[in-house]
């Protein structure tokens, strides 16, 4: 089974410094019937004005992974983290007992462009804890490349949940298979492009849900950019 979450369905709110549109229910946006996905809970799809950005504030008990596609995002935290995210990075941050963090467009002439996603972790009141790494997804278009999951297995970041992040860069024409195990999930975002997911198609910003399925088989219909989440 499919579930197709379209693009224009999601909330959307624009604080004129921020133009922000959220998969599932987050901040003034409350859909009951869009509470998030197993344990996947948000989805924003975020952009922000040179120079301006997110202050200080604190998360706790939250696996964060951001996620840009284009521009720079520059992140400070309470643990003495300061980085630059660009594209081709991905962020963690295991907001355990509590962080304090701040994310700000880096640059002061163009737009900031990312994927904040929080999933629910299995564990909590563990001290909060940070990564990021470069996969360089578009050296290697058409390679499905996991990027977070609990065991940090092939140099993935490790996260606090039963969860699997993969990540690729495709080609028009490009196909990837994915196969899922008995009793897992999967959601698939498009983060940019065009695709089709088990024939169905899937256009920039869509995603979907799948449950009760075994193969996962995706295919550009043009240069697009897609993330995979396997969830129990």
């Amino acid at each position: 089974m499919i579930t197709i979450r379209q693009a224009q369905d999601r909330g959307h709110a624009n604080h004129s410094w921020l133009d922000t549109y959220h998969t599932f229910s987050f901040a003034n946006y409350y859909d009951p019937q869009q509470m998030g996905f197993r344990s996947l809970r948000v989805i924003n799809e975020d952009r922000i004005s040179p120079g301006a950005g997110f202050g200080k504030h604190g998360h706790r008990d939250m696996e964060i992974i951001t996620y840009v596609l284009a521009g720079a995002l520059e992140h400070k935290d309470s643990i003495g983290n300061g980085s630059v995210i660009y594209p081709g990075d991905v962020q963690r941050m295991s907001a355990g007992t509590g962080i304090m963090h701040s994310e700000f467009n880096h640059s002061q002439s163009e737009p900031a462009h990312f994927l904040q996603i929080w999933l629910l972790p299995d564990t909590q009141g563990e001290p909060p804890s940070y990564a990021q790494q470069n996969f360089g997804l578009a050296k290697e278009p058409g390679k499905l490349r996991l990027v977070a999951a609990r065991d940090g297995r092939e140099g993935a970041l490790s996260i606090k949940q039963d969860a699997d992040l993969s990540a690729a860069v495709l080609e028009k024409g490009d196909r990837i298979s994915y196969t899922l195990k008995p009793q897992r999930h999967a959601w698939v975002q498009v983060a940019r492009g065009a695709i089709t997911l088990n024939e169905l198609p899937l256009n920039t910003s869509d995603g979907a849900a799948i449950s009760q399925e075994t193969d996962v088989v995706i295919e550009a219909r043009e240069n697009s950019e897609i993330l995979l989440f396997d969830l129990a």
